[in-house]
């Protein structure tokens, strides 16, 4: 898949949708407080494309906490804990061309990246850490998405209050460089507390949209049917906002 057109097609979606808006009374009032649609959505793009901050190694936290759920309830997991994840497979499906099933080994050898970071949680704290692993967009291409395509769902083994966790991104952060899927944390394999073993690090948002333990990855159209149809578990129950954005 051609990124930069893939972008382009976002923009051109963005675009129409804002065309629609100005047909109404309200849209044209609304439209008319911004100095030109163009240059809005320009700058919009800049900022979901733009880098998060990287650091250097001097700057790494000396403890990384855990957030959320610190761990995966059951028997079957702490089997895989043990065998050092042998056996863990991530599975990419939905509209994708090529439907994908990939072991730790097989991830780990795919083009890596690493990047030293700033988490921010949304209960106010936040650490610089260490990640490392290929590049969501990596399994993209490999798969290639469908047209219709608009999100990713993020499913995951650990449960809240007895439901899955989950979380979701659009596409633009999907394709932006630093969203990876990390399997290491400052130079280490992931810690159980940290979502071993794979995490999704998506860095211009807060944490709650960093899903742990991850099990799948699902290309969807539209997210009003998964789950409870707001894009996420805090999302669906707390009211927290889609989009994250830091």
């Amino acid at each position: 898949m051609k990124r930069r057109s893939l972008l382009a097609g976002l923009a051109a979606m963005l675009a129409g949708g804002c065309s629609k808006l100005a047909q109404s009374g309200t849209g044209t009032s609304l439209l008319g407080a911004v100095e030109g649609w163009n240059r809005s959505l320009h700058e919009v793009l800049g900022r979901r494309t733009a880098l998060a901050r990287e650091f250097s190694p001097a700057d790494i936290s000396p403890f990384f906490r855990g957030n959320g759920s610190t761990e995966v309830a059951g028997k079957a997991y702490r089997v895989h804990v043990a065998s050092q994840f042998v056996g863990w497979r991530l599975a990419v499906t939905g509209l994708v061309e090529y439907p994908l099933t990939l072991s730790l080994a097989q991830l780990k050898d795919l083009p890596q990246r690493t990047q030293i970071t700033r988490h921010d949680c949304v209960e106010g704290w936040s650490a610089i850490g260490q990640w490392t692993g290929p590049q969501l967009s990596t399994l993209l291409d490999l798969v290639r998405l469908k047209p219709e395509a608009r999100y990713l769902v993020f499913h995951c083994a650990d449960t809240l209050d007895g439901a899955p966790y989950y979380e979701s991104i659009d596409l633009i952060d999907a394709l932006h460089p630093q969203t990876i899927i990390a399997h290491a944390l400052n130079g280490q394999p992931l810690p159980v507390r940290n979502g071993a073993p794979l995490r999704l690090r998506v860095e211009r948002q807060l944490g709650y949209k960093q899903a742990k333990y991850l099990t799948g990855i699902e290309a969807v159209a539209s997210l009003d049917l998964i789950r409870g149809g707001k894009g996420g578990y805090w999302e669906d129950r707390s009211g927290y906002q889609w989009y994250a954005g830091t």
